[in-house]
């Protein structure tokens, strides 16, 4: 027999860190929006939240805007986690829409993030602190996997909405192979692509972000790939990724991932040895 939920509705607010979430360091930002993931830990069938209620089967998973939800269940079978847009490499328009969406656990990559997240679901709240913010990026980078492929299989687009999309796919092709250059600029990238760039800039906000966001992201995330391997120092991973300042590049580093590039990298060797 399914649990029943509670009558009371669990208060879902961005910020709101109480309640049945699964705490993490999350990194610090500015983006109040978050994505909710809940996974079924328990062996047993449980009902999630409510308008309608679904039945999750051990290890089925629900992903949706925490704006989405209604109701959380107060229970411990069923582990929530709340992530911030900005770690989902997926525009903000897209996961704002993003509609409840319940997934079986049971095969392919929901079941790899399942058992991953159950996994964490289960460790002390201590150790999973003691993993610190890479183990909560890490696991920002699983779920962003599960985010594509449920974006990926939502229903049919219309044909401009399709140019418009492979359109912006392409400049983000474009732009992930020029990511060092430092002379990388709306204006090349429209040129690149014969399009003003009033119009290039209108592809990007109708995906919930801008082009120079989007370039800074990318660059923050190859940095930040480059600093694990510990090979070069932080100011020669700025630069080569096209910042021209280290103490910009740190300020907007620590803005967007909650600690320093030094930190990262001394974190990143201690949990490597």
């Amino acid at each position: 027999m399914p649990e029943t939920l509670e009558n009371e509705p669990f208060d879902a607010t961005p910020g709101n860190d109480a309640g049945p979430f699964v705490l993490l360091p999350w990194p610090a930002g500015e983006d109040d929006d978050h994505l909710c993931l809940a996974v079924n830990t328990s062996q047993g069938a449980v009902l999630f939240d409510r308008d309608p209620a679904l039945r999750m089967e051990p290890g089925d998973l629900v992903v949706a805007a925490v704006r989405q939800l209604r109701f959380l269940p107060h229970t411990r079978e069923v582990a929530l986690f709340r992530i911030p847009f900005a770690l989902l490499d997926a525009s903000a328009a897209d996961l704002r829409e993003l509609p409840r969406t319940h997934l079986s656990g049971r095969n392919g990559l929901p079941s790899l993030v399942s058992q991953f997240l159950t996994a964490l679901a289960g460790m002390p709240r201590k150790e999973r602190l003691t993993g610190g913010r890479r183990l909560a990026l890490n696991t920002a980078d699983l779920v962003a996997l599960l985010v594509g492929e449920v974006l990926q299989a939502r229903g049919p687009e219309t044909e401009s909405t399709r140019a418009r999309r492979d359109m912006r796919a392409r400049i983000q092709r474009h732009i992930e192979d020029n990511l060092m250059n430092p002379d990388l600029s709306p204006e090349s990238i429209a040129r690149a692509h014969h399009i003003s760039v009033r119009y290039l800039h209108k592809l990007f906000q109708s995906g919930g972000t801008t082009v120079s966001a989007w370039i800074r992201r990318r660059r923050l995330d190859a940095c930040r790939a480059e600093l694990r391997g510990q090979r070069r120092t932080v100011a020669a991973v700025a630069h080569s990724w096209g910042f021209a300042s280290p103490s910009h590049f740190s300020r907007v580093f620590r803005q967007t991932y909650g600690l320093t590039p030094t930190q990262w990298q001394t974190a990143a060797a201690s949990s490597g040895s």
